[in-house]
């Protein structure tokens, strides 16, 4: 698959961070407003069956990376450090990607190196549902409530991370995708006001990799179930996604779809075989297993991966 990454700014408070296989979702909704549905349908053809068009990852502060979710051992101790400043440390930076994977946590950055604001802060907004039979705000579902919205630190880029099928998408067809989303909005909320973002630009420079990789990092949630992992050299958080419809499929009553479990982006995975690749993972979904209002609808279990070597200990 071709690579891509794309730089994005955030322009209004969002409803939570930008996930990666929540922004597919939208992006195939994007692609069938644009382009219609037999489009839609042409490009998610062989996607439960390992043949994904686009694969999408969690957007992340510009030039960093997420530290991956592996035990504290595994790296070098960090000099004059007390362990709660330690575990704070969370991004590396891209420039130290191709130095061994052990060296990473004396190179990570906490949030606040980053910027000299929280990189996304909670602020809790008052709502209110009027109850058009009297005018005013009530009791029960007609009770006054509060939401939090997100806002990332001012000036902050995001990358995101893209791996495509060039033969049935190009960098400038997923450019068009991502400003129609930017502009509608992205996640929670996005019909007043939230999740907006213009995308500053893309670029096709090659993603890090480190030599003799037997081992991935993950760049968003993915499905790594029955795939030939080595469970001894893997390590990941478990992320548990439940999922809803979006868009005009929220008008069919039920939106729900079933949960899914699946493992965190930052997932450091290993193959049996050692083998690696530019995704990591499998689609999901399909003939009424994910969703019985569209029995068609697929999530994500993709994950963009970069090759890693992971050191064998004692």
């Amino acid at each position: 698959m071709d690579r891509s990454i794309a730089t994005i700014k955030p322009r209004s408070a969002f409803g939570g961070p930008i996930r990666g296989d929540t922004l597919f979702g939208q992006l195939c909704w994007a692609a069938r407003h644009r382009w219609g549905e037999d489009r839609l349908s042409e490009l998610l053809q062989g996607y439960t069956e390992g043949q994904p068009y686009l694969v999408v990852s969690d957007a992340f502060p510009a030039g960093y990376l997420p530290r991956p979710a592996l035990p504290m051992h595994r790296f070098d101790e960090v000099p004059d450090a007390d362990r709660k400043a330690v575990k704070k440390r969370r991004w590396l930076p891209r420039k130290h990607f191709a130095e061994p994977l052990r060296q990473w946590l004396n190179h990570a950055k906490p949030d606040s190196e980053i910027s000299s604001v929280e990189l996304i802060a909670a602020h809790i907004q008052p709502h209110n549902t009027i109850n058009r039979m009297t005018g005013t705000t009530g009791t029960g579902e007609f009770a006054p409530y509060t939401m939090a919205r997100h806002w990332f630190a001012p000036d902050l880029a995001l990358d995101i991370y893209l791996a495509y099928d060039a033969e049935r998408l190009s960098e400038n067809d997923i450019r068009q995708l991502l400003e129609d989303v930017g502009h509608a909005g992205y996640g929670r909320d996005a019909s007043i006001g939230l999740g907006k973002f213009e995308v500053s630009g893309m670029s096709s420079e090659d993603w890090p990799a480190q030599d003799n990789a037997n081992a991935m990092l993950t760049l968003a949630p993915c499905a790594p179930q029955g795939l030939g992992f080595d469970a001894s050299k893997s390590w990941y958080q478990p992320f548990t996604r439940f999922g809803r419809h979006g868009d005009v499929a929220v008008h069919t009553g039920r939106p729900f779809k079933n949960p899914l479990l699946m493992a965190d982006a930052g997932a450091l995975l290993a193959r049996r075989d050692g083998a690696v690749d530019t995704v990591c993972g499998q689609g999901l979904g399909g003939s009424g297993q994910l969703s019985k209002a569209i029995e068609s609808t697929v999530h994500q279990g993709y994950a963009p991966a970069l090759p890693v070597f992971l050191e064998e200990t004692s």
